[in-house]
């Protein structure tokens, strides 16, 4: 299987072509590839392939063999896959996920892709359609309305700001991300009852009204370096809050992105790197 390794910001996937072919077992390919030890070290499976309603298909799968509904740092890095190995030299380009068809501008230098934009769409703040359970309905300032749940978690009570972004995050403000024992409430947030898929945590400290810093613990993969899905989460979550304005700068441990909650078209646009980090076969034993 011959495949590229990319990241976005520190979110790295193995990728693979599967335009001509298709890839068997994604799942048990996911969980292999992912291992750090025994693999080529992942955050997961990344398969770029045919659509018949975008120009081109992503299916994604967690280092844990689930398959997931989109990925912000991952679709980028389909973006300049697809532009850097010819298989489309379109600079505006529409991708199928399982959380719709997102538009993604490539911004090319050198012939190769260096960051992308990709339009995410719009929020989804109804309850039912995140999904969580038992929420407690607010409205932000400007009268837009959202969702929060209080759960105490071990020995600590958190309120979370509930969003989907095609998948479903929990966001919360606390004063300290760096000593912050994320594995310890990521991992009990992530399977609480409040969130019947599951969720995706996102533990923020408002630095100013424009820039924010950002810990996550994803939902079947564990703490990683950055979440595209989890940045525009976590600045809606800010803004709705009355804590940020609409453009934010999300700083996290594997780099920045900037998400810009346009008030026109309530259209969530990320902006950030994509990077090749070495392509090679995978021979499985």
């Amino acid at each position: 299987m011959k495949f590229t390794k990319m990241e976005g910001i520190g979110n790295d996937y193995v990728y693979v072509d599967c335009t001509k072919n298709e890839l068997e077992e994604p799942s048990k390919v996911a969980i292999k590839v992912s291992d750090r030890h025994f693999g080529i070290g992942s955050d997961g499976l990344i398969l770029i392939c045919k659509s018949d309603v975008a120009d081109f298909k992503m299916k994604m799968f967690n280092s844990d063999g689930s398959e997931a509904e989109m990925c912000g740092n991952g679709i980028r890095c389909v973006g300049k896959f697809i532009y850097d190995n010819n298989l489309s030299q379109k600079t505006d380009l529409t991708i199928e996920t399982l959380a719709g068809i997102k538009k993604l501008k490539l911004n090319v230098e050198n012939n190769k892709v260096s960051t992308v934009t990709v339009d995410m769409g719009e929020p989804i703040l109804e309850a039912k359609d995140i999904p969580v359970n038992e929420a407690e309905p607010f409205k932000s300032t400007d009268g837009i309305e959202f969702n929060k749940v209080n759960i105490n978690l071990k020995d600590k009570y958190f309120e979370f700001t509930c969003i989907s972004m095609g998948n479903p995050h929990a966001v919360t403000f606390i004063e300290d991300t760096d000593n912050f024992e994320l594995e310890t409430y990521g991992k009990i947030t992530e399977v609480d009852e409040h969130f019947p898929k599951k969720v995706n945590a996102e533990f923020i400290k408002i630095i100013d009204r424009n820039n924010i810093k950002m810990r996550v613990w994803e939902r079947g993969s564990g703490e990683t370096l950055a979440c595209g899905t989890g940045a525009c989460a976590s600045a809606i979550a800010s803004y709705l809050n009355g804590l940020t304005d609409r453009n934010v700068n999300v700083h996290l441990l594997g780099g920045d992105l900037n998400i810009n909650w346009n008030e026109k078209d309530n259209h969530v646009y990320m902006t950030g790197p994509a990077t090749t980090v070495f392509t090679g076969e995978y021979i499985e034993n």
